[in-house]
């Protein structure tokens, strides 16, 4: 699938690919990569083979902004089989208990309720969480229990979507490092019956909707042109972030690393996307931190490829 590296193009942007079924983000990332025949390219948080979904692929200096997008709320639809337990916390695992299902629609929301604002988890045993430069999961295939710290994450909000006795769909909005498996066994748990998640779609992170996204396939079907148009420029990463023209006298200093000079009052220090007034090209991201100047903290390279 790869090319060689001198055939490989600049090119920046940020691209919302649907990830399938049973294909890593990794290698979801590098088909995205060969299609476009880019020279760089990284995700922004893994998603499971099992999960399907938005998974934006930034492309070139697109990459330099990618970890806001790794801090950002993710959106999920979880389906969840209550009265199993596997080993994995989901449909690919063993199943390791059976109960019966002892609850209604009512109980459901109840438990649901418990779990929405900040909540404690145990990271599953099959993740990718590393302890001793190893990840989880290759412990938990040796069969080998290591013991994890509970983390704080929060549920900002959980919603039923429908549930026929013993599968539910629920709407999960929630914070970075928030473990969907987890949620899943946890709602079981407090039920009585167990669960485990044999579904699992992302729908949202940092502003973007799976609505946005193209799947993979639609995405191969397409002339390099058309592929090139699905294409969003590298600031649609920042766009939280308040914007600022800066003239072509100050540019040039700005764009080699000199703070220039920026009389706003900020009352604490804040980030601007910065453009060049006369051409409305974004430059990179700078930080006003009180002292009269406008810092640049992350920069584009000079020359970039636009899509």
């Amino acid at each position: 699938m790869s090319k060689p590296r001198s055939n490989r193009r600049r090119i920046d942007g940020v691209l919302l690919i649907d990830k399938p079924y049973d294909i890593s983000s990794n290698n979801a990332l590098q088909k995205a990569r060969w299609l476009l025949n880019a020279a760089k390219a990284g995700h922004t948080g893994v998603l499971d083979p099992l999960a399907t979904g938005l998974l934006p692929v930034c492309l070139g200096e697109a990459t330099k902004f990618s970890s806001y997008l790794l801090d950002a709320d993710k959106g999920y639809r979880a389906t969840v089989k209550f009265g199993a337990v596997t080993t994995t916390g989901d449909i690919e695992g063993e199943v390791v208990s059976e109960r019966p299902i002892a609850f209604d629609r009512e109980a459901l929301l109840a438990a649901m309720a418990r779990f929405t604002g900040e909540i404690s988890q145990v990271p599953p045993m099959y993740s990718a969480l590393k302890h001793q430069g190893k990840p989880l999961y290759e412990y938990a295939r040796a069969g080998i229990e290591v013991p994890r710290e509970a983390r704080q994450v929060v549920i900002r909000q959980l919603e039923l979507v429908s549930f026929d006795g013993d599968t539910a769909v629920m709407d999960v909005l929630c914070s970075k490092g928030t473990y969907i498996r987890t949620l899943a066994c946890d709602i079981g748990e407090a039920l009585g019956c167990g669960a485990h998640l044999t579904g699992l779609r992302r729908t949202a992170t940092g502003g973007f909707s799976l609505d946005e996204s193209l799947p993979l396939a639609d995405l191969e079907r397409l002339d390099m042109a058309g592929r090139e148009a699905k294409l969003l420029p590298a600031d649609v990463l920042v766009a939280h972030f308040p914007q600022l023209e800066l003239g072509d006298g100050e540019i040039g200093k700005f764009m080699h690393g000199q703070p220039v000079r920026f009389e706003q009052k900020c009352e604490k220090i804040q980030r601007f996307r910065v453009y060049q007034q006369s051409t409305r090209r974004f430059v990179g991201l700078g930080e006003a931190r009180g002292d009269g100047r406008l810092h640049p903290i992350r920069l584009l390279a000079e020359q970039a490829e636009t899509p």
